[in-house]
């Protein structure tokens, strides 16, 4: 008589985080400044001003945007918060840098907001793969956020998973 296969991984108290699942939907749009800049480099405020002014910002509605600037131009702060100022009435989130800046801006907020007490002395498995762009960074804030409330940290899948921390006993 063959024995049964047993799941012990199905029957661990481990408790898989994934944050993918926590990805916030909308699009992502990179705005480049250098654009509005003489030969790329330089902001002649006027010119600026006025591109600014006619373009057409109903297009960035409910979307998420980074502002950079592709080329070594100095851009002073004030060039980026008045594009801002446009941007506040369609755009769900403003951010300066990249795409990556902003993604993990948004995990920072999402982090920042969850309530991890459910997994009080509980131990963790952070999911590494993901379809989704989840920024290096997320990982980060996450261990930040688990760390002070967890029996232990994993990275991984249950399978083949590597310990990252274990609570110190007491």
């Amino acid at each position: 008589m063959a024995e049964e296969i047993v799941n012990r991984i199905a029957q661990s108290k481990l408790i898989t985080f994934n944050l993918e699942d926590y990805y916030p939907e909308g699009q992502r749009f990179l705005f480049d400044l250098s654009q509005w800049l003489y030969e790329g480099f330089v902001l002649k405020e006027k010119d600026f001003r006025e591109q600014a002014k006619i373009h057409d910002w109903s297009q960035y509605r409910d979307q998420y945007v980074a502002l950079n600037c592709a080329t070594d131009a100095i851009v002073p702060a004030w060039a980026y918060m008045l594009i801002a100022t446009y941007l506040d009435q369609y755009a769900k989130k403003v951010v300066i840098g990249s795409l990556e800046d902003l993604e993990s801006h948004l995990y920072q907020e999402i982090i920042d907001r969850m309530d991890v007490s459910d997994l009080k002395d509980k131990p963790v498995i952070i999911k590494g793969c993901s379809h989704k762009p989840v920024p290096k960074n997320a990982y980060i804030f996450l261990i930040k956020k688990l760390q002070p409330v967890v029996k232990s940290l994993m990275y991984g899948e249950a399978c083949s998973s590597v310990p990252l921390y274990k609570q110190p006993k007491i």
